[in-house]
């Protein structure tokens, strides 16, 4: 398999010392959103992380503009992105999770900038609510930050 580069085996380190890294976060609920911006924030400090933000957007919609914006800026190493859909009677639901998903892809795809994916989309707020606890339990956002650290020295040792 190749030369033999380090780089390919090499585990990643997992420090933020150093690294700028925003959290994008949604305003729309509220109260499940403001859980996992404290899980992120919590995972971007414990691992030495110089924390950008948080920035907000009225809705999990705007996310990725949001995102183009903060990653152009060349401000940052990485991103974590944070809201909360909640399906509800309609099709708005898929319309703004698969937007969002997509959007949040290729912004990073497109600038090159780490982007993790902390946004819930479940079925109800009761969901929301276990995805987003406190310190030593299950936070996406927190797992989200752990996730932009790896990848932003990822792609610093491949950059």
């Amino acid at each position: 398999m190749g030369t033999g580069d380090n780089r390919a085996t090499a585990p990643v380190e997992l420090s933020g010392d150093g690294l700028q890294i925003a959290i994008v976060h949604a305003r729309w609920n509220t109260s499940i959103v403001e859980r996992l911006v404290a899980g992120a924030d919590r995972g971007l400090t414990a691992f030495g992380a110089t924390v950008v933000g948080p920035v907000s957007v009225p809705g999990c919609f705007e996310l990725p503009m949001a995102c183009r914006a903060v990653a152009s800026s060349g401000d940052v190493d990485a991103i974590v992105a944070v809201g909360a859909v909640v399906r509800g009677e309609t099709t708005h639901y898929e319309i703004v999770s698969e937007g969002c998903a997509a959007g949040i892809q290729q912004v990073q795809l497109e600038t090159a900038v780490p982007i993790a994916f902390g946004v819930l989309t479940v079925e109800s707020t009761e969901q929301a609510m276990e995805r987003s606890q406190g310190p030593g339990l299950h936070n996406v956002g927190e797992e989200a930050a752990i996730a932009s650290i790896e990848m932003a020295r990822l792609t610093e040792m491949w950059a």
